[in-house]
């Protein structure tokens, strides 16, 4: 094999692996290409998580509203129910204090 043979035989071979390699590549990028449908899809998919998200957040905001109300009306409630309780304690010190006035007068009498 001389000179000139060798070269003719290496621009072959460089060519086919050119050729190749441009053949699979068009090949890859014609089986992975993102196709419209594809595109409306992912659209679609980002509108969703977008309200999502949205509806995730107003219903936090919702809770930490109503957990404050909570907070606030327990504290009415609990607030209530100590003066309920001062005014039975005062009730039944005063409802002893009667009876045993009552029971002096009936000793007396």
């Amino acid at each position: 094999m001389n000179r000139t043979e060798f070269v003719v035989v290496t621009v072959i071979v460089l060519t086919a692996a050119f050729a190749l390699g441009w053949f699979v590549n068009w090949l890859v990028h014609r089986f992975t290409r993102v196709t419209q449908a594809d595109l409306g899809e992912l659209e679609r998919m980002a509108q969703a998580l977008h309200e999502a998200e949205e509806t995730r957040d107003q219903a936090i905001a919702y809770i930490h509203q109503r957990e404050e109300e909570v907070t606030r009306e327990t504290a009415q409630l609990q607030a209530e129910l100590a003066a309920a309780m001062d005014g039975l304690r005062d009730a039944r010190h005063e409802n002893q204090i009667l009876s045993s006035e009552i029971d002096g007068l009936r000793a007396q009498g």
